[in-house]
């Protein structure tokens, strides 16, 4: 019988995600210094090249000049307050991103949104274990963040079932920890 420990939970859950029509991508690959980086920094959350692809892919009427804005309205999310962040978050995700652009000399407003939630076949979905993400000098590795056309949407804290020491209330802890430490994770997943 195989020794259960939070290696065999973890590669569990990602068959679990992957049978709910997630790709799973082990996330030091990605990181800035991997072997395939979508990501600049470790203090870097979105995967904007994934983000970008999809923003083309579900709208389609949209310029790339239009889309970029869009994108670079998500990444500049930044107030000191996490649940200013989050609000400001969740109204692009919900309301769509508002870009003005000129055409023919005339001010134009476009709404960019960031999921297909009418189709949800044309988002992409991802799981990733091991996502490091390095911010005020904290270095963290959440076991499991889920991304949604290359935007973290959640967080997952494993625990051992069968070690007595691991309970819900540590891997509560453990999550709120992160939230205080790499806050930047969290500007996109509710907290």
């Amino acid at each position: 019988m195989s020794k259960l420990n939070e290696s065999a939970i973890e590669a569990l859950a990602i068959q679990l995600f992957e049978q709910l029509g997630y790709s799973h991508v082990y996330a030091p690959d990605i990181a800035p210094d991997g072997d395939r980086p979508e990501r600049t920094r470790y203090d870097q959350v979105l995967l904007p090249g994934r983000l970008q692809k999809v923003l083309q892919r579900i709208n389609p009427s949209m310029g790339s000049a239009v889309l970029q804005a869009a994108l670079k309205e998500v990444e500049r999310i930044h107030s000191p307050e996490l649940l200013a962040n989050n609000e400001t978050f969740h109204r692009l995700l919900t309301e769509g991103v508002k870009v003005s652009t000129q055409q023919d000399g005339n001010e134009r407003g476009d709404i960019v949104w960031l999921i297909d939630f009418d189709n949800p076949g044309q988002n992409e979905f991802v799981v990733a274990n091991q996502f490091t993400v390095i911010e005020n000098n904290q270095n963290k590795r959440p076991d499991l963040v889920l991304f949604i056309n290359g935007m973290p949407l959640a967080v997952i804290e494993l625990k051992n079932a069968a070690d007595e020491n691991a309970t819900l209330q540590s891997a509560y802890q453990q999550i709120c920890t992160y939230k205080h430490a790499i806050p930047g994770l969290f500007t996109t997943t509710r907290c």
